[in-house]
């Protein structure tokens, strides 16, 4: 992937949402506690105490209550927290609520719900409709200010509602923007009564009392940062897709390094430039804030027009035509519907940006064991070609036996080649930029590597065969040994395709140390062990035999680290005074 847009709540926060703060025409009021305990005090800026149940506060309680469908769940043994089943923000609601001793069954039972307007994201809030014990109907509406405002008609006070007014509707504004501008994310709750239920339920939101606005922290991960930083190195462009407000947004791409100079963009702002401005400009874009299911899918068009690998990050049902339209749909493990799950390529099991990313590492560690494994493996059958494709030009009959051949691909190819299989990935994985999707396995030099190590593999054994047979020398052996070990030498040495063996060392791979070792043991056995002779027709090699067969069987090893080092050296002269460059890679 090149690009990673991906949703904040949960993803690159904690997703255990607090209200800290509450604000109403009374006043603001701060909350203490932590998580979805309901424990927790209610004060003033100067330490005050506050009744919660006097009005608007008490007003904006019953409201948030009763327009949720979250439920708390205690502590089901000594250490654990209090949890929430349902949404987040609304468990933080109820938590603040249950401070002030409102009990949601209870409430739910007084006050029946006869009527709702559920959320969705085109809306942006959620109301419900209650019978009280009068024969009223009393509403209760909360969601973002934006869509809350052109519907009030008053604001809560001590007495009773009072008309609003436009110097009202402004502070209301600049109260939600500063909040939102530290990070928090800003609901309003509002509310009024009905003598009936209206023909069309939407009608029931129309001349709304405010109540107020709460303000609820979701703090970042601790790795977020970190996820983020390494996400932006391996070349890889993170941007967030949040339903909350921009200055919220904003705040918090900041702290997690993903702004970055970037611009933030309101999908009114996106609806209003058009599809046009989003393909021109989508590249200065980090952050889309108030966002409709549409626009995702609009942004992940724009992303791909640029040849760009996007991955997209989504939890509702809404999400999914953006997450089958991406090329790697990404669906929430914990939070995520049933339907997303169904249109991603995967699920996240624990909603976790930071995974993610590890998800990236893995993936390249693979790819480039795969890279390992064919590099290897071809060069030792290109290898025994050569040999049997020349040997006879120079006077040598039959080179290798059949038995031979066949131990050799199933011993020294096949036991050292699963060990570069598990492989752990390079220190510089997550610094290089992402590979071209069409690119071929045999691509970046592969297929040259290969052709010139086979055939120098080749003439190496080859050539201590035409020695051997000339002095007199059990040259068939010489030939057989000396593929073998050149083989385990080059199992070493391809372990990394830019680092020295000698700088990565055998302890991040054991299993292939004690492969090689094994083999090693095992090959120079079959030479004195007589079963062994006599299977794959085999004469012993004397001490001195033995030495130049094993000197030139390092030939391999000390071959590809050259080529390495060369490389390192090329590269280290490519790249400029500041650094390599992370910008992704276009397709």
């Amino acid at each position: 992937m090149t690009v990673i847009a991906t949703d904040k709540t949960g993803t690159l926060t904690q997703g255990r949402m607090q209200a800290d703060r509450v604000w109403t025409p009374a006043g603001e009021v701060q909350v203490s506690g932590s998580g979805y305990a309901p424990h927790g005090t209610f004060t003033t800026n100067d330490g005050s105490r506050v009744d919660p149940t006097a009005p608007p506060l008490g007003r904006l309680l019953l409201a948030a209550v009763l327009a949720n469908d979250a439920h708390l769940l205690p502590p089901t043994s000594a250490g654990q927290a209090w949890e929430v089943a349902g949404d987040p923000t609304e468990g933080a609601l109820l938590a603040l609520a249950a401070k002030a001793g409102l009990d949601r069954d209870q409430l739910q039972t007084e006050l029946p719900r006869v009527a709702e307007v559920p959320f969705d994201s085109a809306r942006k809030r959620m109301t419900t409709i209650h019978r009280t014990h009068n024969g009223q109907l009393l509403v209760a509406t909360k969601g973002a200010i934006e869509t809350l405002a052109p519907l009030l008609a008053a604001l809560a006070g001590h007495d009773g509602p009072r008309p609003i007014s436009p110097a009202d509707q402004a502070r209301l504004h600049v109260q939600a923007e500063a909040y939102a501008a530290q990070g928090y994310r800003v609901l309003a709750v509002a509310g009024r009564q009905l003598p009936a239920l209206p023909a069309q339920v939407e009608d029931a939101e129309a001349e709304l009392v405010l109540y107020g606005l709460v303000a609820m922290a979701d703090p970042p991960r601790p790795e977020a940062a970190q996820a983020v930083a390494a996400a932006q190195q391996a070349g890889i462009h993170p941007i967030m897709i949040t339903g909350d407000h921009p200055a919220t947004a904003r705040a918090i791409a900041a702290r997690l390094g993903i702004l970055d100079g970037h611009q933030v963009l309101s999908g009114a702002d996106l609806a209003q430039q058009g599809r046009g401005y989003l393909a021109e400009h989508v590249t200065d874009i980090a952050v889309y804030a108030r966002t409709t299911p549409e626009q995702k899918l609009d942004i992940v068009e724009a992303w791909k027009a640029r040849g760009q690998v996007v991955a997209m990050t989504g939890d509702g049902v809404n999400d999914a035509p953006a997450l089958r339209r991406a090329d790697i749909g990404v669906a929430m493990g914990q939070a995520g519907t049933e339907v997303s799950k169904q249109a991603a390529d995967m699920v996240l099991a624990d909603d976790n940006f930071a995974t993610i990313v590890k998800a990236v590492r893995e993936g390249r560690r693979i790819y480039d064991n795969l890279r390992r494994f064919v590099r290897y493996g071809l060069t030792g059958g290109s290898a025994e070609i050569w040999v049997m494709l020349a040997a006879p030009l120079f006077g040598l009959p039959l080179a290798l036996l059949p038995a031979q051949i066949l131990w050799i691909n199933l011993v020294t190819h096949g036991l050292p080649g699963l060990a570069l299989g598990v492989e752990q990935a390079e220190p510089d994985t997550m610094g290089r930029p992402p590979r071209r999707p069409s690119e071929s396995i045999f691509a970046r030099g592969l297929w040259q590597h290969v052709l010139a190590m086979g055939l120098l593999t080749g003439t190496v054994s080859l050539g201590l065969g035409i020695w051997g047979h000339a002095t007199g020398r059990p040259w068939q052996t010489m030939i057989f040994t000396s593929l073998a070990l050149l083989q385990l030498g080059n199992a070493l040495a391809v372990r990394s395709e830019r680092q020295s063996v000698f700088r990565l060392g055998l302890g991040s791979n054991r299993f292939l140390g004690w492969t090689v070792l094994g083999t090693l043991l095992v090959q120079l056995g079959l030479l004195y062990w007589p079963p062994a002779q006599t299977a794959l027709d085999l004469q012993p090699l004397t001490l001195a035999e033995l030495a130049i067969v094993l000197v030139a069987s390092t030939v391999a090893f000390w071959a590809i680290e050259a080529e390495k080092l060369v490389s390192r050296l090329r590269a280290s002269r490519r790249i400029p005074p500041g650094g390599p460059s992370r910008a992704p890679e276009t397709g």
